[in-house]
């Protein structure tokens, strides 16, 4: 088989973009596979000039698609976060924003059977060995992109595509709660911080954002215009380091900016309180349950991460979290929905509860609404 040129498809799904491959079409052994994927993209190169990267985490992604072997899935799965400035593919994670294009790419690729006027895809995501499903509006044999639905970060309106992460829990370390506890306390630089490592779609970190002189409200502008903006984006990958070992990602927390440098992700998080959008949009403290801003590949994101979402009313619904100590006093001990101020607006997820022995709830399945449209297809040349 010949790599000189492959077919792609460059696809949004939610607030991020990637290019989507079929499987077969890339060679099978990971090395080779890696290295066609970089130069498509163009890495490692801060502009990725010469491939088909957008410069930004949120943009520099790659989805492989195929039949399943499985008898409860249509299609597998397998997420890559492509690094921008290292020769890297990120695969220990998954990307919910990105989940929500599979359906629609599968179906128009003829993987999966067109069913009007909504047809349900089951995903198999093999980083998680977690099954996604997806519900999509169909129309003339094609996934339907044209619609009434928006999401804050995506201009205009498209589609509605409602996705179900099943059992989120351990998707990475096989443990909800990694340590055991709903909150740690880590020392980076003789200061300690309290932390919460959840494990619910992606692990995440969660801190709180009055821990590093923050308001929590702070645009990724804004942030970056700090004069302490290095110092406290420095402490964040310490504390993301020591992290990644308890998740068992690296033996030694100073590997995991080169060996594990897409998990966990790590965010901060403060009170509703009012604030202005990237956009320009007010954002009503009434508005939203929570304020949160994650970082992806040491940079605050622009939107909110589909799987962070899912993580995040996780980690809202067990008790002691950071997450759990903002919106509980709110929203209770029952919290099937979680409204999240991001950069860009307002990201709802919601929770698909059980009772637990100890007659609290936990989600069982998590539930957010995205869209996505395919943008280009066609032939991405390797020329190494």
């Amino acid at each position: 088989m010949s790599f000189d040129r492959i077919r792609c498809v460059i696809m949004r799904g939610g607030t991020s973009k990637a290019v989507f491959f079929h499987e077969n079409d890339l060679p099978a052994d990971r090395e080779n596979r890696d290295r066609i994927i970089l130069r498509a993209f163009g890495s490692p190169d801060l502009r990725q000039i010469d491939g088909l990267g957008g410069a930004n985490s949120s943009t520099s992604k790659v989805a492989i698609i195929g039949p399943s072997s499985r008898p409860d899935a249509d299609v597998d799965y397998t997420f890559g976060q492509v690094s921008v400035d290292m020769p890297v593919v990120g695969m220990a994670m998954n990307c919910g924003n990105i989940s929500s294009a599979v359906g629609p790419f599968a179906i128009d690729e003829g993987l999966v059977r067109a069913v009007e006027p909504v047809t349900t895809v089951r995903i198999f995501n093999t980083n998680t060995q977690k099954r996604i499903i997806a519900q999509v509006p169909v129309q003339n044999g094609r996934a339907l992109s044209r619609g009434d639905y928006a999401i804050n970060g995506v201009p205009g309106n498209g589609a509605r595509i409602d996705l179900e992460f099943e059992d989120p829990g351990g998707a990475v370390s096989g443990k909800l709660l990694p340590t055991g506890n709903p909150t740690d306390v880590l020392t980076v630089d003789g200061k300690a911080y309290t932390v919460s490592i959840v494990d619910a779609a992606n692990p995440v970190v969660f801190v709180r954002a009055e821990d590093f002189g923050l308001r929590g409200t702070e645009l990724p502008a804004e942030f970056e215009s700090r004069p302490d903006a290095k110092a406290i984006s420095a402490t964040f990958e310490k504390i993301r380091g020591q992290a990644a070992v308890l998740v068992g990602l690296v033996p030694e927390a100073s590997l995991a900016k080169t060996k594990s440098p897409e998990l966990p992700k790590i965010g901060f998080y403060t009170a509703p309180t009012a604030y202005t959008d990237a956009t320009g949009q007010k954002v009503g403290a009434e508005d939203i349950d929570i304020v949160g801003r994650l970082f992806s590949m040491g940079k605050m994101i622009n939107a909110y991460m589909g799987t962070g979402a899912i993580c995040t009313i996780v980690a809202a619904n067990i008790p002691g979290t950071v997450v759990n100590r903002i919106v509980g006093e709110k929203l209770g001990d029952r919290i099937p929905l979680v409204r999240i101020g991001h950069p860009f607006g307002v990201m709802p997820v919601r929770g698909i509860l059980e009772e637990t022995p100890d007659g609290r709830s936990s989600v069982k399945r998590g539930v957010i609404s995205r869209t996505a449209r395919r943008i280009m297809e066609g032939w991405v040349y390797i020329d190494d």
